[in-house]
């Protein structure tokens, strides 16, 4: 069976993510200054890239393979 497009091309990384460097930057900071927040809210319209964004920090953050078999 063949792959969804939007998993096939889900970005795997906060570098990865466009159109959202203010988004990515801030917690790339975040996560290499060793000071991430107990709790993020994702907000926006739908297609944004909320859940992809926050799926790719959570993977960072407790420092696991990113697979999209989940």
């Amino acid at each position: 069976m063949g792959q969804a497009l939007y998993r096939k091309y889900r970005p795997k990384k906060l570098s990865e993510i466009i159109g959202q460097e203010h988004i990515t930057d801030t917690l790339a900071r975040a996560q290499k200054s060793g000071r991430i927040s107990h709790a993020y809210l994702f907000t926006g319209p739908h297609g944004v890239g909320k859940t992809s964004t926050a799926r790719i920090l959570a993977h960072e953050i407790n420092n696991l393979p990113y697979d999209d078999d989940q």
